[in-house]
């Protein structure tokens, strides 16, 4: 399933970057796409998330009344939940949505040259093989061969002139050594396979998106873009404290009401999610760190937009 979702990213990513010609930005632009196409899901979370916490008085109330009997307490939640026209799962599908499209993303930008450029196995083999025969036997990353591969062919397009150079030089000793006559037509073989169309220009304001953190210890500029995630994240997680706590006043107001799932949900997500991205950035990809940096400004963006407009407008509508 989650080959199919990076198939179809990776189609749409593509077209993006056919216009823009820059892989930085087309995962920009495809990161604000997407988060339009999500907008409809998102304001329905988040309506769906307020309405639950109104509901907390309601749910404790019935938790006080039926506490020794656990099957008409079930009962009488379930029949509270079916009149308010609301899930008490209803906060997992957020989640659920979250690492699919970790994992989309994730399995996207390691392997660009399959989900993006259309490549069958056979053809990155192909190209495995000549990188290893031309470069040695570590010159293609057992972890993100395609990275390996797309670094050699941005190489060898970008360095295309001093290569027609050595072709000249080499012509010449054609007619010097067989030997040398056979290995100069298994190189123009090679570059007959490197076609320009799966050039990847992955360099983005002086950092290279094909780069990866751990790998790359000694360049300081590969954790800029996971650093400026951290960053993001850590006002990300300060705007969902402040409506926790803004949330927790009013239980105690309300009796203390406990928090139900969504809620319960929604707060695990709040750390695990951005644990999990940063860890995963250090050891992949930084076109995957860029997209997550772009997508934790856009939600922070879309929270305050839902929150101080959409929803207040529709509480409004219901009272």
């Amino acid at each position: 399933m989650i080959s199919f979702f990076s198939n179809i990213f990776g189609y749409v990513l593509n077209i993006i970057y056919e216009i823009v010609k820059n892989y930085g930005l087309a995962i920009i632009l495809f990161s604000i796409l997407l988060k339009i196409l999500l907008l409809p899901l998102t304001i329905k979370q988040q309506k769906t998330l307020k309405k639950s916490q109104k509901m907390q008085v309601e749910l404790k109330e019935i938790q006080d009344k039926y506490s020794n009997n656990p099957e008409k307490l079930n009962q009488e939640m379930m029949d509270l939940y079916k009149r308010e026209n609301l899930s008490p799962f209803s906060g997992c599908l957020s989640s659920i949505v979250q690492i699919i499209l970790l994992l989309a993303m994730f399995y996207l930008v390691s392997k660009p040259l399959t989900y993006m450029k259309k490549l069958d196995t056979d053809e990155i083999n192909s190209y495995k093989e000549a990188i290893v025969q031309e470069e040695g036997e570590n010159s293609v990353s057992t972890t993100y061969p395609e990275i390996s591969i797309v670094k050699y062919i941005n190489n060898k397009i970008d360095n295309s002139e001093e290569t027609v150079v050595e072709n000249i030089d080499n012509t010449t000793e054609i007619y010097e050594n067989d030997t040398t006559k056979t290995e100069v037509v298994e190189v123009e073989e090679n570059k007959l396979d490197i076609k320009e169309d799966l050039y990847i220009n992955m360099n983005f304001l002086g950092v290279d998106l094909s780069s990866i953190p751990k790998d790359n210890y000694k360049d300081w500029k590969v954790f800029i873009i996971p650093l400026l995630y951290i960053v993001s994240s850590c006002i990300s997680i300060k705007m969902t404290q402040v409506q926790t706590k803004k949330k927790d006043q009013k239980d105690e107001e309300n009796k203390n009401a406990e928090p139900d799932m969504t809620e319960q949900m929604n707060k695990s997500m709040t750390w695990m999610m951005p644990i999990l991205a940063v860890s995963v950035s250090l050891v992949a990809p930084l076109g995957l760190a860029l997209y997550w940096l772009v997508n934790n400004i856009l939600m922070i963006i879309e929270r305050i937009v839902i929150d101080k407009f959409i929803v207040p407008k529709e509480e409004e509508k219901n009272d």
